[in-house]
């Protein structure tokens, strides 16, 4: 079973920072996660919403200020860019866009790695949204892609087939041991999120849960 890193290590350091990355690295983890977003001057940045809050509590829309202006809010936010650099292929790195983000300027950056001779299995888009799936099949179309799913699992499995990928993330809360062994048995890879009790995942294991996302990897270190 894959243990992915949920932002990096969400439990263990503040989520989405080189901290974070390092934190899941440290604990030897199969994949790592991040969300990305663009700011108003084009730069991918590594933030799960679209409203950044400073220490006085005051929200700041990422699309509506430049990089310089929200890392002076938040100083360790990091660029998607950094992060690729830092992990460095040690493992593969997925990257969720959220329905509300434009895929186009992350699949620039992408591009640029895979021109350097990186592989579509070294870093990676995730959505649940369909129209960020579509454009990256489009600009990519041999690239693993990650189908984020909520609750429906028959969406999921269409989409799948739709956009030609095996991989399908959903929410442990929706997941049952019957649908985990269907899943398996038609051959796709499925992971939940966010797992982070470790009995429950190695329960799941036994129906033919390909991975989870956790928070907190060092939870699932060999004892």
């Amino acid at each position: 079973m894959k243990i992915i890193g949920h932002r990096g290590a969400k439990g263990l350091a503040p989520e989405n920072t080189l901290k974070s990355f390092t934190k899941a690295l440290e604990y030897n983890v199969d994949e790592v996660e991040c969300d990305a977003r663009v700011t108003k001057d084009g730069i991918v940045i590594l933030e799960h919403d679209d409203l950044m809050q400073d220490a006085g509590g005051k929200r700041y829309k990422v699309t509506d200020h430049t990089y310089a202006e929200l890392v002076a809010i938040k100083p360790e936010l990091a660029r998607l860019s950094d992060v690729i650099d830092y992990i460095n292929k040690t493992v593969p790195l997925q990257v969720e866009v959220k329905p509300d983000v434009d895929v186009a300027p992350i699949l620039a950056l992408l591009q640029q790695y895979f021109d350097k001779g990186w592989k579509f299995t070294d870093v990676f888009i995730g959505s649940s949204d369909m129209s960020v799936l579509k454009a990256t099949r489009a600009r990519l179309p041999t690239a693993p892609l990650v189908i984020i799913e909520s609750w429906s699992g028959v969406r999921a499995s269409w989409r799948c087939r739709k956009l030609n990928t095996k991989r399908i993330s959903m929410s442990k809360h929706v997941l049952w041991s019957l649908y985990i062994r269907s899943v398996y048995r038609s051959g796709y890879e499925l992971c939940a999120y966010t797992v982070n009790d470790p009995k429950k995942a190695r329960r799941m294991a036994k129906y033919g849960l390909s991975g989870i996302f956790t928070d907190y990897p060092d939870l699932y270190q060999a004892k």
